[in-house]
């Protein structure tokens, strides 16, 4: 492979860059060239507080490594502050390149126990901030008829996980989300897709270690860094991936799959039309051996990472 740099020239976003995945991003872009736009208001997990340091000690390492990059603090769970992350690109380096909406927060709690605001706070951080950045930069890359846009998901929504209807919710919106662009700007060589990461960072640190069971899990889960999850984002950025667009990926350690999209298992059907009860006689027993069961991530996951 050559060394050529990926990502030469291009300005690129990353939100909730401050730590974690979206620090790795942020690294590993500027090492291929990027300016990057290190987003991060430097919350807590829950979204609590803010807190400058984060971002800027991002921005430090990659100036330190001889790259380029600029820090911003808005939120992303807000129109205005939102699109004035992309104001940041733009005056500072005079275009944008790529967005990568990584910024994230977690409010588990079983679904009868999820408070309003819980549910609200989540929506509005992964699937409202992932929104308004994107339409912040969509008429930009419209203009100039290039962009790449790379969605964080995760299998808490493509697959299921307990106590995160909120962020579940928000992530298999993400997909839609990500879909739409895809359809909707590929004539304008404007390019959207899903990253389903498996990384230990501070939201996989609000997992319970109490049995010995859950101690092992999370054990396994500290080895899959967060820089395992950049090569792939980074890769997705570039032009050399210009005939990639509306794809869903995870990445698990050094794996990395393709995932699948919803389609027609099986159907059946009545030349007369449907009653309920020739429904519950006919249908349901017919479509019954393709139901999915009520599986979590860690059921379909279930070797270990390599």
């Amino acid at each position: 492979m050559s060394n050529t740099k990926l990502l030469d020239g291009k300005v690129i976003i990353v939100t909730g860059a401050g730590r974690g995945i979206g620090r790795e991003i942020a690294l590993l872009a500027a090492r291929e060239g990027a300016k990057v736009v290190v987003n991060d208001p430097g919350v807590a997990a829950d979204g609590a507080g803010a807190d400058a340091a984060p971002a800027e000690l991002v921005v430090e390492e990659i100036r330190k490594a001889g790259g380029t990059a600029i820090a911003n603090f808005e939120t992303v769970a807000e129109a205005i502050p939102a699109s004035k992350i992309v104001k940041t690109a733009t005056d500072t380096y005079g275009k944008l390149d790529g967005v990568v909406n990584n910024a994230g927060i977690l409010r588990d709690a079983i679904f009868h126990r999820m408070s309003i605001d819980a549910f609200e706070s989540v929506i509005k951080v992964h699937l409202m901030g992932s929104f308004y950045v994107a339409h912040a930069a969509a008429r930009l890359f419209r203009e100039q008829e290039s962009g790449s846009f790379v969605h964080f998901t995760s299998t808490s929504g493509l697959v299921g996980n307990f106590g995160q209807a909120n962020y579940a919710a928000a992530k298999l919106g993400i997909v839609g989300l990500s879909k739409s662009i895809a359809l909707d700007m590929n004539r304008f060589n404007v390019r959207s897709n899903c990253v389903s990461p498996f990384a230990w960072s501070r939201l996989i640190g609000t997992i319970p270690t109490e049995t010995e069971a859950e101690k092992a899990r999370v054990a396994k889960i500290q080895q899959m860094g967060p820089e395992k999850i950049a090569p792939l984002s980074v890769y997705l950025l570039a032009d050399a991936a210009k005939d990639v667009t509306g794809q869903i990926f995870a990445v698990r350690m050094n794996e990395i799959f393709l995932m699948g999209q919803s389609r027609p298992l099986r159907s059946v059907h009545r030349g007369e039309g449907w009653t309920p009860q020739t429904v519950a006689e006919h249908a349901m027993p017919a479509l019954k051996s393709s139901f999915y069961k009520l599986d979590r991530s860690a059921d379909i996951f279930s070797w270990d990472p390599v």
